[in-house]
């Protein structure tokens, strides 16, 4: 029933945000038409990336989950640098970060612990993404942060551009040392081993195909939701700061909301993690790096310079992940416990 509805609303939504572009509908309406119709694609995405998973396994399933949920953000973010709303940007980012751990996770945890009293998941990859999370939230986003108080603007980007190139190679070794060097070295959950006889909803090039088709469509989507944001916000009395943390961050992460809560409800808890985690990895040190490096590119370059509340945020929600991950097992509660941190952040958000 779900699917179906999903399915109409591509196939709804896309003749619509089409013809609504043409015909220059109010930007009001056109805003709800492109966020409905991106998270009904994002679906289809996360059906697709579900069937790559079962074929390709945990780890790189929920790699190539986090990859193309992160590509709905990376293409939105684009087209917002191209028209000059960095504050857009950076909040997009931010809400990413808390969205993932916060509401992803969280969501995550506490359906899937509704149906199962005690979830387990890979221990040895909680702990190492644990790191890389503490080192992106840490190093890579507090320390521009300190330094460019005594920098000019032009030494503020040059900063940021060292470590967007770091951050990158770092995160390309993680891959390299997870799916290569030390391939098998630890043991997987006893989700992976569960799951390994599953059959997958479409084919391989099925998925790849829809996946590709999916993207396409969202970059076309993306490019005008973009263009709807001062006019809501204006309407609504929303801030940049709000459209970029809560709605841009919602839409833009809708495959991997829906995947990974799916996945937790199946008791398949090594994807559902490797989703929230792997995807705010991957936001972190390498869709800002690239948005940071494409930002020179156009008029405006965006610096990795969060504002006070972000950072606080981030780094507050990366501390609550990490305790709470870090025994490789969860329940209800845990999950409700990140769903009222993001509650909390939230209302702060919208109130400042």
């Amino acid at each position: 029933m779900v699917n179906k509805i999903f399915f109409l609303g591509v196939l709804i939504g896309v003749p619509l945000s089409i013809i609504g572009t043409l015909m220059h509908w109010s930007s009001i309406m056109l805003f709800v038409i492109y966020c409905l119709t991106i998270i009904a694609l994002a679906s289809f995405m996360g059906r697709a990336t579900e069937s790559l998973a079962i074929v390709t396994g945990p780890r790189i399933g929920g790699l190539l989950n986090a990859t193309f949920g992160n590509a709905v953000e990376l293409i939105i973010s684009i087209f917002a640098l191209k028209a000059g709303l960095v504050g857009v940007v950076l909040a997009s980012l931010t809400g990413s970060v808390l969205g993932n751990l916060l509401l992803v996770a969280g969501l995550s945890f506490f359906i899937g612990g509704i149906k199962f009293k005690r979830q387990q998941f890979n221990v040895f990859d909680a702990r190492h993404n644990s790191g890389l999370l503490m080192f992106a939230v840490f190093v890579a986003f507090v320390i521009p942060e300190v330094f460019s108080m005594e920098m000019s603007e032009s030494k503020i980007v040059t900063l940021s551009v060292g470590i967007s190139v770091i951050l990158i190679l770092l995160y390309l070794s993680a891959l390299f040392f997870k799916l290569v060097t030390h391939r098998g070295v630890y043991q997987p959950g006893e989700s992976e081993l569960r799951h390994e006889e599953e059959e997958p909803e479409w084919s391989k090039k099925k998925a790849m195909t829809i996946l590709a088709l999916a993207t396409v469509a969202v970059a076309y989507v993306s490019e005008n939701l973009v263009h709807t944001f001062e006019t809501v916000a204006h309407s609504f009395g929303w801030t940049e700061l709000f459209i970029g943390i809560i709605i841009v961050a919602i839409v833009g992460n809708a495959a991997e909301h829906a995947s990974a809560v799916l996945m937790a409800f199946k008791n398949k808890m090594d994807i559902a993690v490797e989703i929230a985690v792997g995807s705010t990895l991957q936001v972190a040190m390498f869709v800002a790096p690239v948005l940071v490096l494409a930002s020179l590119f156009f008029p405006t370059a965006m610096p990795l310079v969060f504002t006070l509340p972000e950072l606080v945020a981030m780094v507050s929600a990366v501390m609550l992940m990490v305790i709470i991950s870090n025994d490789g097992e969860t329940n209800w509660f845990e999950g409700a416990t990140l769903l009222a941190a993001y509650v909390i952040m939230g209302i702060g958000f919208y109130l400042l």
